[in-house]
Formats: structure tokens, sequence, C-alpha cells
């Protein structure tokens, strides 16, 4: 992998929540908490498997509002308990690192998705447009904890 285009194959995205840490970790690592709110508007979700370990297998199905079903794998490469989870996304294949930063009463959320090439990243982000589905990801984070927004 070439390291001169890291900028040109990334998607990064930060945001802000009103809410504590360990309630975010939770959000992050329950298998009954992530499937409320995991993926783009009106998407649902199947967890097969939540292995949440290094090295453990996360397998779930999305459920498209256009009734499409879509198999999700990952791997989890690396977990630093309350502060970053690192996972291996495969078909489309990239690495996905979501840093978890302690405000008090808030927690910023930065996550960070490279792709392997430029070209996995224009297929992935703009044919797909995994740029508007991670803000609407973290748009259902934030229902998830504020229902009434």
């Amino acid at each position: 992998m070439s390291m001169e285009n890291i900028a040109e194959r990334s998607l990064h995205l930060s945001r802000t929540f009103n809410v504590p840490l360990k309630t975010m970790w939770e959000a992050w690592t329950i298998p009954e908490q992530i499937a409320v709110w995991w993926g783009p508007n009106g998407f649902t979700n199947t967890i097969h498997i939540m292995d949440f370990k290094v090295d453990g297998e996360w397998k779930l199905t999305m459920h498209g509002p256009d009734g499409q079903n879509y198999a999700n794998r990952s791997v989890f490469r690396e977990i630093i308990p309350f502060e970053k989870i690192v996972m291996e996304h495969f078909n489309p294949h990239f690495i996905a690192t979501i840093k978890f930063t302690d405000l008090g009463n808030a927690t910023l959320i930065d996550w960070h998705s490279l792709f392997d090439t430029i070209e996995n990243f224009t297929i992935v982000v703009k044919t797909f447009k995994a740029d508007e589905g991670q803000k609407q990801n973290l748009d259902r984070l934030e229902m998830f904890f504020n229902p009434t927004v």
C-alpha cells in the first residue's frame, strides 16, 4: 500500500456526543445496542456473531429499505477498552479505526476508514455514497441516545 495517497483513499468523520464514555462504549460493543443504530437511514440489522475480542469476528446482515440484504463481515484487529476499536472489513476491504475521547459527560468519536486503493475508495464512497452513509450512521447513533431528536 502506498502511503503518499492515504488522504485520497480515506473516509474520516468526527462528532461529539453528549453521553459519557462508558455509555458510548457500550453502544459500540454490545450487540443488542449496535444492532439498533448501525447503518444508514432505513436499515435494520441482524447480528449473527459479534465476538468482541482481538481477532474476533463480527458478522451481520444489514437489511436495506429497498428489501435488499447486505452481508457484512469484519474482524476486530485492535481493542483498547474505552479508547479505540480497529476493525478489518471484508468485501469491500478497508480498515476502520474508531477512537473514543472522554470529555467528561461527553464523548468525541473519531472514525477513520482506510481503503486499499483510490479505486476502491472511489467505488465505495462515490458510487455507494459511503460518506453520506457514515454520516447517517452517526445521526442514528445520536438518535439512539436521544430518541426525541
